[in-house]
């Protein structure tokens, strides 16, 4: 089992060790005691025990993808899956056991290429599983195949005391129920998800897009809108703004993927938003042959590593006059590669909910990215967070765990009921606080380190 002690190991690889995969270029001063590269479960074990034996806390790092970066902790021993790479499926079954390094690509590739299935994780193609399906997991086409969560059958978890089991609706299901949507408050940690797959095929992958000049935001908005309760079951939609150079403005982009079978099936389920599309975009595109790997390609430019990042998100109300509420948001990013995002999240958000830590929901998922490489410029990007949300707070119902970079005060992960389970769950299983749950900026939450 390699580990890198701090105090002995050299600076430089003492370092690398400490950033290794870690997204977020504005990273917090945090210096684990050590860290641990486990490349099998029984090292995992292990790592536990060794944090017991010297009395240290334990963070976890799946993809590095966190944009709080939750796996850096001081007086901590850092478990660090980059180097645990685990995939076994079982094509009867659709079904797989995966390591939390493994990354959504690492997996969709493997998928597609041997199997003819998918999983619907993230859509940044360096995220890893582990976090990502913690905290509930916005994967493809989540407002109608629901959160990523709800395909883990089980997991296997080393507990705080050493011991291997394995968690389910049959099996330790308060463990189940929290590891489905409690991000980094689970109380334990996960080597392997059991999950359900998909069928997938490139022949009726399909996407449409729209780019339309920003004097014309409320009417292809407002489209968007009206069209989503109309949508094919197995069609994404996002509306996309940021500062194109090419135009010379803000754009914005209404962007469709279709995942049939046939292209005849991703031909017809597109054919109606082509129809009623407002006239005046800059650039389209309409029911073009497509892949997942050609849009984690895209999702990787969008997202670039060796940056900065200030996230925020919001459940945005029912209710709401969505495109006024969002306009500002939507027309100020700042020239670069910042942006924001809506995404719908019906029929989902109108289901009844599985019993599961993740709660927070509305028809109207919106979250905003600020995007930039010199630290000198930190505070234009996070006034601009702080502008954009301070109008939002009022119509919003909650926040999402995935891309919040938890400094907003009083934010709501969870409903009450819920946040107050998950306080048992976390004293049942963890009560002497071994794992590293929170920075100190959410102790609200009263999940503590």
């Amino acid at each position: 089992m390699h580990i890198i002690w701090r105090e002995s190991a050299n600076v430089l690889a003492y370092e690398a060790g400490r950033l290794s995969r870690v997204f977020n270029q504005r990273c917090p001063s945090q210096f684990p005691l050590a860290i641990v590269k486990p490349t099998t479960e029984s090292e995992v074990i292990k790592a536990v025990n060794l944090a017991l034996q010297h009395n240290l806390r334990i963070a976890i790092r799946a993809g590095g993808h966190s944009f709080p970066v939750w796996s850096l902790h001081d007086h901590s021993i850092l478990i660090d899956f980059g180097d645990f790479k685990v995939v076994e499926v079982d094509e009867r079954s659709r079904t797989a056991k995966v390591s939390p390094g493994v990354t959504s690509k690492e997996l969709n590739d493997l998928l597609i290429e041997k199997h003819g299935m998918m999983f619907a994780g993230g859509h940044c193609p360096d995220v890893g599983l582990g976090g990502f399906l913690l905290q509930g997991g916005m994967g493809w086409n989540c407002r109608n195949w629901g959160w990523a969560c709800e395909s883990v059958d089980a997991l296997e978890v080393i507990t705080t005391q050493g011991e291997s089991i394995i968690c389910s609706s049959q099996q330790n299901s308060d463990l189940y129920w929290a590891a489905r949507g409690a991000g980094p408050a689970f109380p334990g940690v996960v080597s392997k998800f059991h999950l359900k797959l998909r069928p997938y095929s490139n022949s009726g992958f399909r996407t449409s897009g729209y780019i339309y000049p920003c004097a014309l935001y409320k009417q292809a908005f407002s489209w968007a809108l009206r069209i989503t309760p109309t949508l094919d079951n197995d069609t994404e939609i996002t509306v996309c703004t940021r500062y194109a150079q090419a135009h010379s403005q803000v754009c914005l982009s209404v962007h469709f993927v279709c995942a049939k079978t046939t292209p005849e099936e991703a031909e017809a389920a597109l054919r109606p938003v082509h129809e009623t599309r407002p006239p005046g975009t800059l650039s389209e595109w309409y029911c073009r042959e497509d892949n997942l790997g050609n849009l984690y390609e895209k999702q990787a430019k969008a997202n670039p590593k060796g940056h900065r990042y200030r996230t925020d998100n919001a459940y945005v109300q029912n209710d709401a006059d969505v495109v006024a509420v969002l306009e500002e948001a939507f027309l100020t990013p700042p020239p670069g590669k910042s942006f924001a995002f809506w995404s719908a999240m019906t029929p989902w958000s109108r289901r009844e909910l599985p019993d599961m830590a993740l709660s927070m929901r509305s028809d109207h998922y919106f979250a905003i990215y600020a995007v930039w490489d010199d630290a000198r410029d930190d505070e234009l990007h996070h006034s601009w967070v702080q502008k954009v949300m301070r109008q939002i707070e009022n119509h919003s119902v909650g926040t999402y765990l995935g891309d919040s970079d938890l400094q907003k005060e009083n934010a709501r992960y969870w409903t009450n009921t819920n946040t107050t389970r998950l306080v048992e769950i976390c004293e049942k299983w963890d009560p002497e606080g071994l794992m590293c749950r929170y920075q100190a900026s959410c102790t609200e939450l009263q999940l503590r380190n």
